[in-house]
């Protein structure tokens, strides 16, 4: 069968208005972006971005801009950690809520109104990079259509104890959200973002087109948590752009519970030398969910490190598709880079699919990618059993115990803590026999 998007087109009548009082250059460039979106091309069956892909999964002509909502249940439902130094809560793009504790000189701001008041250090910053693994066309998309999220910048020698927690619902039957993550740190700072995306029901299909700007300034660290939990007939594509500079560490962690279907696109680029990033993910797709991954981890300074774990627990008939690559730069010198994508097959009905590579054009590099799948052995089944444990929770705990060494790399208990809230509440659903 096949599918096109030139339905999608139809979601607009017309290009997004940029609203007035936002900046010229920010006006411009969602013009631009507008015409690279209908300019770009259709991914289609054939191209390597999108091999194993579902592409009939990229029919949304029947979204349209989320509306506005009432917000007071969803703000009451906005429930993450047990304590953050801010939290901010957005319904359909709609800020709702924002209550912060944060030093002086640390700018959190929803991103519409960093636009105004700090419009050059958003300039600076605001998706600089090129799309770089398929999803070009709904990076365009997200540029020309977005209108809020979150702002972060941490000055010079500036550290934040705590974590930042943002909400993000979408609302309403085939709506469509765009929400922007804006982080910047300055040299020697650090601070931590944990975001949640989830859908306000679980009937109502929606659609969340998501980007991460993240950029660590130099000896920083900028670590960033996002949980997607949306019901399970929602569609979710993310985008999540990392930049290191010189000795700085930033650390992406993706768990993935939700959606029918979602895409994520990975890139870490390591601009400055010795500084690091630690790639992480968990996935927990059931019945016929399809999780897509796509990294990128590229090296363009000597010295820098990189550790990408990617684990997924595959039920029923999910599908995974898992494709990475490491690329070192011809100066990228002493390069230490490693991928490694797990697989649990939970049942024989699951699909995983895994592409990990290698590109190296320097010398002196150490660098590893390798990828598994595997069943539950009948050995840790009996194990389990010979000790009073029945068969489904014997295959629950080893599911969970699969995931929990990624979880453990957060290095933040409260953080952990609420990330295996969420695998706890997926699993409890599959036991239940749920989606």
């Amino acid at each position: 069968m096949s599918t096109t998007l030139e339905s999608i087109d139809s979601m607009y009548a017309s290009a997004p208005v940029t609203p007035s009082y936002l900046p010229a250059w920010f006006a411009e460039r969602q013009q631009s972006a507008w015409q690279r979106f209908l300019a770009i091309p259709t991914p289609k069956r054939g191209d390597e971005t999108w091999r194993f892909s579902s592409i009939k999964q990229l029919d949304f002509s029947a979204f349209r801009k989320a509306p506005a909502v009432g917000a007071n249940d969803l703000i009451a439902r906005s429930i993450g950690l047990e304590s953050s130094v801010a939290k901010l809560i957005f319904v359909n793009d709609e800020l709702v809520h924002i209550a912060d504790n944060l030093p002086e000189g640390v700018v959190c701001l929803p991103l519409a109104e960093a636009l105004v008041s700090h419009s050059d250090l958003v300039q600076a910053h605001f998706m600089k990079q090129d799309a770089r693994l398929g999803s070009a066309k709904f990076v365009a998309l997200h540029e020309a259509s977005v209108t809020n999220g979150l702002f972060v910048y941490v000055p010079d020698q500036v550290e934040v104890e705590g974590s930042i927690e943002v909400h993000h619902w979408v609302a309403g039957e085939h709506s469509v959200i765009f929400p922007h993550t804006l982080v910047v740190t300055g040299k020697s700072a650090k601070i931590r973002v944990v975001e949640m995306i989830r859908s306000a029901d679980e009937v109502q299909p929606g659609l969340c087109i998501a980007y991460n700007d993240l950029s660590a300034g130099a000896n920083s660290k900028l670590d960033y948590v996002v949980i997607q939990a949306c019901n399970e007939v929602s569609r979710v594509i993310q985008i999540n752009e990392t930049t290191t500079s010189r000795d700085a560490a930033a650390m992406g962690f993706i768990l993935n519970t939700g959606a029918s279907w979602a895409r994520n696109e990975s890139v870490s680029r390591l601009a400055g030398s010795g500084s690091r990033s630690d790639m992480l993910s968990v996935s927990i797709p059931a019945n016929e969910q399809e999780y897509d991954q796509r990294t990128f981890q590229h090296h363009v300074s000597e010295g820098a490190y990189s550790d990408l774990l990617y684990k997924n627990s595959l039920y029923d008939h999910a599908r995974t598709i898992f494709s990475g690559l490491i690329f070192v730069d011809e100066n990228a010198h002493h390069t230490d880079a490693y991928q490694t994508c797990r697989n649990l097959l939970m049942s024989d009905t699951s699909e995983a699919n895994s592409m990990p590579g290698l590109e190296i054009n320097a010398d002196q590099v150490k660098c590893s990618h390798g990828s598994t799948s595997s069943q539950i052995s009948d050995e840790e089944i009996f194990y389990l059993r010979a000790r009073g444990i029945d068969p489904v929770n014997a295959r629950q705990l080893i599911a969970r115990g699969f995931s929990v060494d990624v979880v453990d790399r957060l290095k933040c208990e409260e953080v952990e803590a609420l990330v295996l809230k969420f695998v706890d509440e997926k699993f409890a659903r599959i036991a239940a026999g749920g989606h």
